[in-house]
């Protein structure tokens, strides 16, 4: 007899937590799904356990409650607003990581999934067509902590046989929620100031070019991996995806198409410098091959749906101003 699955979701709050955690209850049912976070959200329906990751009694003691079979982890401090706090946003993603791999260990989860980035990549790795293989020197703790979350995952599979499964996820663009304090966050405030009809400060050069994914390709992406058979998951540090890689200056051609007097300054700040030492575009291969991901959106795609989309969620007045790291 088959065990039904059970998911936990940490970090269920963030740009990526809440639009994940409806799929996968849309998916497995809404009591088989716990979503948690340092609080809850307004307007939240379904079952929420407030949790802080940094405790590793409170984690189990949930799995244990709700007899979980599946954890996804998503809480980690981002990138920009990581170097503001280099050592506490070290020991929060590193303690947390930690904790849900040793509840997972001792408590025989099925799956776990970690969230990696393309911030694991740095001045040693090529620009453009970046390899799953490249070699990997982060320059922000939000890149290093990443980067050793990899190593990780991978060894407590070795080890200890827990199927730890991984994405290197680009900026990632939704209409959801708003920006959590990503260096490819522009992505997202861009559209939000269009709709708003107000003019955009743009963080970075207008030629920055960097790999972007839409948050319906996120989401099918990463429960493509999920549900892959385990034989075919070859990968146990992390796996590239690419959707599209585009500049600020692209992006906003695509939105003057449909606001003609859309207005933006540039006004490149010390997410600049992150940026240039990420990759152009990846080399999304391996995923694949091993597993069948292929992207979905294009730029003009993104462009139509974060529109229509900011324009209901304005007009409602339903923007999501709640937003928490993920």
């Amino acid at each position: 007899m088959d065990v039904e699955t059970v998911v936990l979701v940490i970090g269920a709050n963030g740009q990526l937590g809440s639009v994940l955690t409806t799929t996968l209850k849309e998916k497995f049912g809404n009591d088989n799904v716990i979503a948690s976070d340092l609080r809850k959200s307004k307007g939240f329906k379904g079952i929420f356990e407030v949790i802080d990751a940094t405790d590793i009694n409170r984690i189990e003691e949930v799995v244990l409650q709700y007899k979980v079979t599946q954890i996804y982890h998503l809480a980690a401090i981002l990138s920009a607003k990581g170097e503001e706090n280099p050592i506490q946003t070290w020991d929060i993603n590193m303690k947390t990581l930690f904790n849900v791999l040793e509840v997972s260990r001792l408590n025989n989860i099925d799956k776990v999934f970690f969230p990696s980035s393309i911030a694991v990549f740095g001045e040693g790795a090529p620009l453009d067509d970046t390899p799953n293989n490249a070699y990997l020197d982060p320059a922000t703790v939000y890149g290093i902590s990443k980067a050793a979350g990899e190593n990780w995952a991978q060894y407590y599979f070795l080890r200890y046989g827990l199927d730890v499964r991984s994405i290197r996820y680009p900026g990632v663009i939704g209409y959801q929620s708003l920006p959590g304090g990503g260096t490819t966050d522009y992505a997202v405030d861009v559209y939000h100031k269009a709709v708003l009809k107000k003019e955009f400060s743009c963080f970075l050069k207008e030629d920055t070019t960097l790999p972007m994914i839409f948050m319906d390709d996120v989401i099918r992406a990463t429960l493509e991996l999920m549900e892959a058979p385990k034989e075919q998951i070859k990968i146990r540090t992390s796996y590239n995806i690419a959707g599209i890689s585009f500049s600020p200056a692209e992006v906003v051609a695509e939105i003057r198409k449909l606001y003609p007097d859309f207005e933006i300054k540039y006004n490149p700040d010390f997410r600049q410098e992150i940026a240039s030492r990420w990759p152009k575009s990846i080399d999304d291969s391996a995923a694949t091959n091993h597993w069948g991901w292929k992207p979905e959106f294009d730029l003009e795609a993104i462009t139509i749906k974060m529109i229509e989309k900011l324009e209901e969620k304005y007009k409602t007045g339903s923007t999501n101003k709640e937003v928490l790291l993920f």
